[in-house]
This record gives C-alpha cells, sequence and structure tokens, in this order.
C-alpha cells in the first residue's frame, strides 16, 4: 500500500509539473516575449494539431512515420540480434570482427546518407538502409555481450547432453541473454525515431518529419509545434509499451528474486 501511494505521489507531482510547464509557455506567448511568428502558446498547438488530425493529414502523415519507424526497428532487431548471437557464440569471431566492429560504431549515421542517396535514390531503399545502420549498433553490441556473458560450462554442458546448437540458443543463451538485448533494443527504438525524422525530412518521403519541415518553411509555427508534440506523443507511447513488453518478459527475475 505504502508503495503504491509513493508512487500515485510521484505521477502527481509528474502531472503537476507538465501543467506548470504548459502555463509558463502559454504566459511567455501571451506576453509575446518571443514573437507568435516564433512561438505560438499552446491554444494555438492544440487549434492547430486539432485542425490536422480532423483534416486527416497529420493522421495520415503520424501513420506513415509510425510504420516506417516500427519496421525500421524490427528489421534492425532481427538483423542485430541474429548476427550478435553468432559471433558472440564465437569467441574465434570475436576475436577477427571486434576491430571491425570497433570502427564502423561510431560513424555517425548521418556520415553515410549519401553513399545510401547514391545507391538508392531519394526512395524507401534508402530510408532503411540509414535507419537500420544507425538502430544496428546498440542491439549487435547488446547480443554479443549477452551471448558472450553466458558461463563457458553452460554451453559445455549442453553439448555434452546432446543439445544441438539451436536448442543452446533458444534455451540457455537467448533466455540468458534477454536483459541485454531488451536493453538494446530500447535505446534503438529512440535512434530509429530521431533517424525517422531525419531521413524524412531528407527524403520528402510522408511523414511528420516532412510535415514539420514545411510548415516551417512556411512560417507555419502552430502546425510546427503540432507535428512536436506528435513527435513527443509517439515517442512516449512507444517506450511506454516497450516497457509493458520488457516486464511481461523479464517476469521470471522478478519472481526469482
Amino acid at each position: 500500500m505504502t508503495r503504491y501511494l509513493s508512487g500515485l505521489g510521484w505521477k502527481t507531482a509528474s502531472v503537476l509539473v507538465w501543467c506548470a510547464l504548459l502555463l509558463l509557455w502559454q504566459i511567455v506567448a501571451d506576453a509575446a516575449l518571443v514573437p507568435r511568428i516564433f512561438l505560438p502558446g499552446p491554444d494555438a498547438t492544440w487549434a492547430a494539431l486539432m485542425r490536422g488530425m480532423e483534416s486527416g493529414r497529420m493522421t495520415g502523415m503520424l501513420l506513415a512515420t509510425t510504420e516506417r519507424m516500427l519496421l525500421g526497428w524490427l528489421l534492425a532487431s532481427l538483423a542485430g540480434i541474429a548476427l550478435g548471437a553468432v559471433i558472440g557464440m564465437s569467441s574465434t569471431l570475436r576475436a577477427y570482427l571486434e576491430p571491425t566492429l570497433e570502427a564502423l560504431r561510431p560513424l555517425p549515421s548521418s556520415a553515410i546518407i549519401p553513399v545510401a542517396i547514391a545507391l538508392f535514390g531519394l526512395g524507401n531503399g534508402m530510408v532503411y538502409t540509414v535507419i537500420c545502420f544507425g538502430a544496428l549498433w546498440p542491439m549487435l553490441l547488446s547480443t554479443i555481450h549477452g551471448f558472450s556473458s553466458v558461463e563457458r560450462t553452460l554451453y559445455e554442458f549442453a553439448r555434452s547432453i546432446g543439445m544441438s546448437r539451436m536448442q543452446i540458443v533458444m534455451r540457455i543463451a537467448l533466455p540468458s541473454s534477454m536483459p541485454e538485448i531488451l536493453a538494446g533494443m530500447r535505446v534503438s527504438l529512440t535512434i530509429t525515431l530521431i533517424l525517422t525524422i531525419v531521413v524524412e525530412m531528407l527524403a520528402g518521403q510522408p511523414g511528420l518529419g516532412t510535415w514539420i519541415l514545411l510548415a516551417g518553411r512556411a512560417y507555419r509555427a502552430p502546425d510546427v509545434f503540432a507535428g512536436i508534440l506528435l513527435l513527443g506523443a509517439l515517442g512516449y507511447a512507444s517506450s511506454l509499451l516497450f516497457s509493458i513488453t520488457d516486464r511481461f518478459l523479464l517476469r521470471w527475475r522478478r519472481q526469482t528474486a
């Protein structure tokens, strides 16, 4: 009961902080401390959001961005987990590939945008190449660390009782590495959203990135802030859903703790 009340208190405090920030924003906008062409108030932003949603334009942009983000994240997840499992279970592969991975890991995703444009143009191929490249690394490195951290005696015991490589992966290595993999996937989800907006702006693909860019060029500040508000809601919703999934998949850790 005490823990519940404590959690409720923190949530209430968080809501009050948001209300205070909105009030401060409205006061600054009403006082015209910043020209309204650059800083609309929450009321104007909300009105622009409602207009965009009712017309269906912002709804379509939101769905396009969400689809692009989730698909890119899933592709990067599959590639990162599969490659990380193979590398993490082999000390030989880690020894050979570690220098290459360390050289590519710090490379910013923006650096490969010209290469991706040259190879795929401004279509979906370029978009998903950039997104997957940026989102791949947290999952790949977390999976490698998770699989390589599994006790070697567990692998040896599994082989001694005749378990196949796939059985070892699914019954021993993957469950043991799940906390590290989920941590990498959480980081990659945030990176994916950022890269989705960037490539939408660069490639002119329909989405919230293009909405914000075009609205900014036309000095439609309420539309810009409405797009940013939707992006914040999308990021929060995706993080919340991932937290629920994380707790569900790792419920066995709480039960054994």
